[in-house]
């Protein structure tokens, strides 16, 4: 039989093993990869309006089929933004913080009315509003009519440090002044906000801390390619040798924007050596960025940065989107159990996509691109219809006190037993 095989293997002509080949790839492409997303959410009011109001929750994502690997997503989902989405000139406002620090807040207004509902989007570790993925969403805003406002972080977008002061995912002091001056600019406009990869940790944590009073100010946010939880994100980034790479490139250029305020950020020459040897993200958090927000250690950071634990604490109906093969941040931890027992918050996983990918389509050059599809029919949705999403709001906020109400009646339980 085998010999069989083995002449006919050599008799076939060549054409015939390439449609063999192509022919294999297709099947396995439409049983392993093209997947319904997973849409991880508790059974209530959240849920329903996300399945009625949402439709590319329910429907097959097609990652793009020459392009499925999760780095590959990564990677060539930013070359092709470059060259799909034009260059966008913002209205730039430079805003003073507490601390004498400023910020570059740009914002795109371009046939919206003064009125119009507002999205404050948050960017990725180095990222800032003339990057591929942003002008991506800002674009989609436009689309619905929304305005949008990026926040670029301390030291980036062209802006200079003018205090001895950068950035953390865990810092959430320079997000809460720049969310009550935008509220203060627009009192009676209904806002939401968007957080890509570190963009998300810093909104995830903010509305955790802020609970209800967040929910007062954002009647919707969004969190994109978000690592849950950074110690997993860490372990993830530098497993050989595609992910090291990327997750040294994103350290060289963390260590780039240190080097560039070094004389201002007061780093001696023995701490920019140590910060500069670095070849790991979480090397560089132990030398620098632990240090630089009074940490203990990295861990301590880490655990206060990572948004898995704290889902119980958000009441702004918060949509999410993530891959379940994102190189950043490995399936397991999804945050799927604390998801599915959330009110508030609701994710979506696709089984492909990789960090900010989601590439679709057999050559993905259009504009409405899938992250977008996702950021315009829920911010269509939540931004615009009072009557409908309103009393969505309402029934949501009901099933958080009564989830609460539980939890708390458990913990009771608990310390009882132990008295």
């Amino acid at each position: 039989m085998f010999n069989s095989l083995y002449s006919y293997s050599e008799n076939v002509q060549r054409w015939h093993l390439i449609a063999i080949c192509i022919v294999g790839y297709v099947v396995y492409y439409l049983i392993e990869v093209v997947k319904h997303p997973t849409l991880a959410v508790s059974h209530g009011a959240f849920k329903e309006f996300l399945l009625k109001n949402v439709p590319s929750i329910e429907s097959k994502f097609w990652p793009t089929i020459w392009c499925i690997e999760s780095r590959a997503q990564t990677l060539v989902a930013s070359a092709l933004r470059q060259t799909i989405f034009p260059t966008i000139y913002y209205r730039r406002e430079i805003f003073t913080l507490k601390d004498g620090g400023i910020v570059a807040l740009d914002w795109m207004e371009d046939g919206c009315e003064k009125s119009s509902p507002l999205i404050l989007i948050l960017p990725g570790l180095t990222g800032e509003s003339r990057h591929d993925y942003i002008r991506c969403l800002v674009m989609a805003a436009q689309s619905i009519g929304v305005r949008t406002v990026v926040f670029n972080n301390r030291g980036l977008a062209g802006v200079e440090l003018k205090t001895p002061r950068l950035y953390c995912a865990a810092n959430i002091e320079d997000l809460s002044e720049v969310v009550n001056h935008i509220k203060n600019q627009n009192p009676n406009v209904r806002l939401g906000a968007t957080g890509i990869s570190m963009g998300g940790l810093i909104l995830g944590n903010y509305m955790a801390e802020n609970g209800v009073e967040a929910s007062n100010i954002f009647t919707a946010c969004q969190i994109i390619s978000v690592p849950w939880n950074v110690h997993k994100l860490s372990e993830s980034i530098e497993k050989p040798y595609l992910n090291c790479l990327i997750g040294q490139y994103l350290t060289n250029n963390m260590s780039s924007t240190v080097n560039n305020y070094c004389e201002f950020l007061k780093l001696d020459k023995q701490e920019m050596d140590r910060i500069f040897q670095c070849k790991t993200i979480k090397q560089f958090d132990s030398h620098f960025t632990s240090k630089h927000f009074g940490y203990e250690d990295v861990e301590q950071y880490y655990r206060a940065a990572s948004l898995h634990d704290k889902l119980h604490k958000i009441t702004t109906p918060m949509l999410c989107l993530n891959a379940a093969d994102d190189p950043l941040q490995p399936f397991d931890a999804i945050p799927i159990s604390a998801a599915l027992k959330s009110s508030h918050v609701a994710i979506v996983i696709t089984a492909r996509g990789g960090h900010i990918g989601f590439l679709e389509g057999m050559w993905p050059i259009l504009k409405d691109q899938y992250i977008s599809r996702i950021f315009s029919q829920y911010f269509a949705a939540t931004l615009f219809d009072d009557a409908d999403f309103g009393g969505t709001s309402e029934e949501m906020m009901h099933e958080f006190k009564l989830l609460n109400s539980g939890i708390n009646s458990d913990l009771n339980s608990v310390d009882a037993m132990a008295d």
